[in-house]
């Protein structure tokens, strides 16, 4: 079933249509399109991929908890954007957290785990704070935020299983080119905003 999923998201990450993920307010309202909304930005794509790719590079326990804890603290996010608290600086902490994971994959770099955890738990706060911002009101938010959630989690697993083959010395060739292109990204994302 996981190499099913694989395929799945794989698929769908080929056919993203649009550069970032951020609909305009209002623009999100089922099941489905919380579903769908993570892997039509390629925002969101690198930089879920690359918690789970950078995941798999520290290995357990932060394989399993960092892809945990960034659905919790974007969880946090969304409700800061749902309620209007003031965040600056979203859509370029979203574009950093691509240059940042991104060099973390190519350059494997290992940290402690609390500042792992930290670290993903800041770039997990700008991107919930930007899709709180777009969730729509009544009951058609809560059924976006856990297909959204669902998604995202996926996206989690699609780096973990690209991560795994490090095992293989071409597969630590591809994780680090892979980093590199997620990190490069994040760069055009920054100069998008500029």
């Amino acid at each position: 079933m996981p190499r099913r999923i694989f395929w799945l998201l794989l698929l769908l990450i080929a056919f993203v249509p649009s550069v970032q993920a951020h609909l305009e307010s209002g623009g999100a309202s089922s099941l489905l399109s919380g579903l769908l909304h993570p892997v039509t930005g390629l925002d969101h794509v690198v930089a879920m991929v690359a918690v789970g790719l950078w995941g798999a590079v520290l290995g357990a326990p932060a394989v399993w908890l960092l892809p945990v804890a960034f659905p919790m603290v974007m969880a946090l996010g969304g409700l800061m954007g749902m309620l209007v608290v003031p965040l600056p600086g979203v859509e370029i902490g979203i574009a950093i957290s691509g240059v940042v994971l991104g060099l973390l994959v190519l350059f494997e770099r290992r940290i402690p785990l609390v500042a792992a955890l930290a670290l993903v738990g800041v770039f997990a706060m700008f991107h919930g704070y930007a899709h709180g911002r777009e969730l729509p009101d009544g009951s058609n938010a809560l059924l976006f935020s856990l297909a959204f959630v669902g998604s995202t989690g996926l996206l989690h697993l699609l780096g973990i299983f690209l991560g795994e083959i490090r095992r293989w010395p071409v597969g630590r060739r591809v994780v680090q080119i892979t980093g590199a292109l997620i990190a490069l990204t994040g760069v055009w994302f920054l100069l998008e905003i500029s």
